[in-house]
């Protein structure tokens, strides 16, 4: 999904710009890697900056309803200072390092429907133009596919994901938005929760885990979620039992819902642990999931996996078409949606 356009601010005759990303999965607060390459117009011009801005596909909610737009997260710096000959052909190599908080966008290599991007901007002579948008895979941090498989062990199913714009109270967010993954609960929670989703918050000392049970039925305030949040560490997460340590966690999530007067009664699942059997965190302050929060469908929207594990649900439930569909509408509509 690479565009080769002219330098639009400089007409026809104008330096070429082509992105290409290192093909392997980078992790969030890991380095991205790659190439810009340059091919010089029919005159010879300055190159001032070469900058990568960070794009994502967000929705937003507003009164009337909800919508989607582009937001920039991060830009960096990665050449300039040159002057790109007649025809030269130069290549400038960068190496940047994502935020922590960026989204997950594949599972085990298959997508998850979140849609990330590369932007190139040239300046050139005080003019700027985009370049080119290139489409950016993000694989899980080690502690974030752990909490993924456990879940999927335990029998949840993956359902849609999608980045919402917002804070969430009580945390220590970063970004302007986050990613939710939502998921359709095992059968042992099915009578105490209709979805479950989740959000990874993750920093370079650790990452917090917040799960959010949906309203649905008897909540004394409509407006408020029951909301729970866990931190864990990056170290030894080999060595943590994750099927017991998540399944305290939803168990906590089920009691915290039921105190904010849901009529379902509800028992503990059988199987895994206690909400004290989870070392690597502590349960944090509540608060509301975020201004005017309510999901809505996921970008590749709702792919259903059922009750299969999460990474085989992802694999086996994906509709391939449907991502490929709306990554190409990201990339082709970019400038018009933006506008």
């Amino acid at each position: 999904m690479v565009f080769k356009r002219l330098l639009g601010a400089l007409g026809v005759g104008g330096p070429t710009v082509d992105t290409v990303l290192d093909p392997a999965p980078v992790r969030p607060g890991g380095t991205l890697t790659g190439q810009v390459h340059l091919v010089g117009g029919k005159a010879d011009f300055d190159i001032e900056h070469i900058t990568l801005e960070l794009v994502a596909r967000v929705e937003a909610e507003h009164e009337g309803g909800e919508s989607e737009g582009v937001v920039a997260f991060d830009r960096f710096t990665v050449g300039g200072g040159f002057r790109l000959a007649e025809g030269e052909r130069r290549s400038v190599p960068f190496s940047v390092t994502l935020p922590w908080e960026t989204p997950v966008t594949e599972l085990h290599g298959q997508s998850l429907g979140v849609v990330l991007g590369v932007r190139t901007e040239l300046s050139v002579a005080g003019a700027k133009d985009k370049g080119d948008l290139d489409q950016l895979t993000v694989a899980p941090l080690p502690a974030q596919e752990a909490v993924l498989e456990a879940l999927g062990g335990l029998g949840f199913g993956f359902r849609s994901a999608d980045l919402e714009y917002g804070r969430i109270g009580g945390t220590g967010q970063r970004l302007p938005f986050y990613q939710e993954i939502e998921l359709v609960p095992s059968p042992a929670y099915a009578q105490q929760l209709n979805e479950v989703e989740l959000t990874f918050l993750a920093g370079p000392g650790g990452m917090e885990v917040v799960l959010e049970a949906d309203k649905r039925g008897g909540f004394l305030s409509p407006g408020h979620d029951a909301l729970t949040r866990f931190t864990v560490s990056h170290e030894g997460v080999g060595q943590q039992d994750w099927p017991s340590i998540v399944d305290g966690w939803l168990r906590q999530l089920v009691e915290h819902r039921a105190s904010y007067g849901s009529p379902t009664g509800y028992g503990a699942p059988s199987g895994h642990g206690s909400p004290a059997a989870f070392a690597p965190g502590g349960h944090g302050p509540d608060g509301h999931h975020h201004d005017g929060h309510r999901s809505g469908p996921g970008m590749g929207t709702a792919v259903a996996a059922g009750a299969a594990g999460l990474a085989v649900g992802v694999v086996g439930g994906m509709v391939a078409g449907e991502v490929v569909d709306e990554v190409g509408d990201f990339f082709e509509g970019d400038e018009e949606e933006e506008g």
